[in-house]
């Protein structure tokens, strides 16, 4: 029996999922989670195969929940879901160590794939972001103004856009204070802001919260 857990905000999407998932006999859902801390919880205490976890999760994303899993070396697999169509995204992903990438509108008609290739060992990537990964590899982009943020700054300021402080931050992401701090700094000099509020914008514009 192949064992998921499914990590998503959504009462009607982790519904949906979960639909998909039972359909096969030998598949079953061990768990669901509405944010990232939640999902690690829930793995670390069921030890699914694969995690099915959306993208843009409260107090910890799909990537930080890929990133801690790896820290504590499970052998479980993470299969985010997005609803964003950004080759940037896709990059961050594969640095998390991420083996499955899907688009939310593909579930119902790729999750088994995507699920299949996983659990054999095979990574499954949405082919229309490999396309625009490709694409721009290929094209060698010389505009490089906007640097981007590493994934780990990303969560730092999704965090403080929810409201967090640097101690909670450091808290749930198991860092040290001055390190969430050094986070923080790199990503507002990066971004060329000089307030929590600017932040906020950033993080609300790209999708890391709601607005």
């Amino acid at each position: 029996m192949k064992r998921i857990v499914i990590a998503d905000d959504h009462e009607v999407v982790r519904s949906g999922l979960r639909a998909i998932v039972e359909a096969r006999s030998n598949w079953i859902v061990t768990g669901e989670a509405t944010n990232g801390e939640q999902a690690v919880a829930l793995t670390l205490e069921t030890r699914p195969d694969i995690v099915i976890a959306d993208y843009s999760m409260p107090i910890m994303n799909g990537l930080e929940v890929s990133r801690r899993l790896r820290a504590l070396h499970l052998r479980t697999e993470v299969l985010i879901l997005t609803m964003h169509e950004s080759e940037e995204l896709l990059t961050e992903a594969i640095l998390a160590g991420v083996r499955g990438f899907l688009f939310k509108s593909d579930a119902r008609k790729h999750l088994i794939s995507a699920i299949e290739a996983l659990l054999d060992g095979r990574p499954y990537f949405t082919s229309v972001l490999l396309e625009k990964l490709l694409h721009d590899y290929q094209i060698n982009k010389q505009n490089k103004s906007d640097m981007l943020l590493t994934s780990r700054e990303q969560s730092v300021v999704q965090l403080i856009a929810e409201g967090h402080t640097n101690r909670s931050i450091s808290a749930i992401l198991k860092l040290s204070v001055k390190t969430v701090e050094t986070h923080r700094a790199s990503a507002m000099r990066k971004l060329g802001m000089s307030s929590t509020a600017e932040l906020v914008r950033y993080a609300i514009r790209k999708k890391l919260v709601a607005p």
